[in-house]
């Protein structure tokens, strides 16, 4: 990432800081209930929330994982539910407050690291994962992807495992054509944008007033596969979910990618 970049980079993770630490706890609980309600809630249903990647997972018992921007910890809580070894980053301390707090009722360990990820302090401390999970409205935070497929890859141990799931980037260019029979968006759009922070349509339309704003960058899948690929991580699948109001279209996708040792040669020599 060159000097601008890294200073664009720097101008969304201090917006999307002070916007995630802002009700962000209160929104919480207004979803999910208290930290000991939802403690109950993931001792009884913990696998249904790693439904995703269970399959690509096996056994976890044992195993050390990293949950890159792991926001509220309901999938790090349960995976450490079937005996992980997991450690959450991300920039927000009211997250961080209500993760441990429910990792704690729940009777399990949890180590949140409250830092932007791509800035983590003493990162080389925290050794390497068997797998690294990134999950749910994460992409969009990154001005470049290198950057933080390189944190992935560093953190990856030898044979490690990465797994993505996020929103599919098509479905953007889908997203404001309810009755419409045309899209409207731009799958290509490039633009950092103002948008309202995630947790908002949480609160009571009461309590939203004095939400920061967070600072977005959308991607396209060729963009993502690509940075991926460029990091060395070998790409084992892409699978693609259905939308639940629409089948006809993907909502998000699953992409799992393995370190691999063989150093690849320039695409471009």
């Amino acid at each position: 990432m060159n000097l601008g970049g890294m200073c664009v980079q720097q101008e969304l993770a201090i917006a999307n800081k002070v916007a995630w630490e802002t009700k962000a706890y209160q929104a919480w609980v207004q979803r999910y209930g208290t930290p000991d309600e939802l403690a109950v809630e993931l001792q009884r249903e913990h696998k249904h929330h790693l439904r995703y990647w269970l399959k690509y997972i096996g056994d976890l018992s044992g195993k050390r994982i990293i949950n890159l921007l792991g926001s509220h910890g309901r999938k790090a809580i349960s995976l450490a539910l079937l005996g992980a070894d997991v450690t959450v980053v991300d920039i927000s301390e009211e997250n961080r407050l209500y993760a441990m707090q429910t990792a704690s009722a729940a009777g399990v360990k949890l180590n949140y690291i409250c830092s932007d990820v791509l800035n983590i302090p003493n990162e080389e401390i925290l050794g390497e994962f068997d797998i690294v999970l990134m999950e749910f409205g994460v992409m969009h935070y990154f001005t470049d992807l290198s950057s933080i497929f390189s944190v992935v890859h560093r953190r990856l141990g030898k044979n490690g495992r990465f797994i993505l799931t996020d929103f599919h980037p098509f479905a953007r260019a889908w997203m404001n054509t309810y009755n419409l029979k045309q899209p409207t968006g731009n799958y290509f759009d490039d633009s950092i944008k103002e948008e309202e922070v995630a947790f908002a349509k949480l609160l009571p339309e009461e309590e939203r007033s004095g939400l920061g704003k967070t600072l977005v960058r959308s991607w396209t899948i060729g963009e993502i596969l690509t940075a991926i690929g460029t990091m060395g991580l070998y790409i084992r699948t892409f699978e693609e979910i259905p939308s639940q109001t629409d089948p006809r279209f993907p909502e998000f996708y699953t992409l799992i990618a393995d370190k691999i040792d063989t150093e690849l040669t320039s695409l471009h020599p």
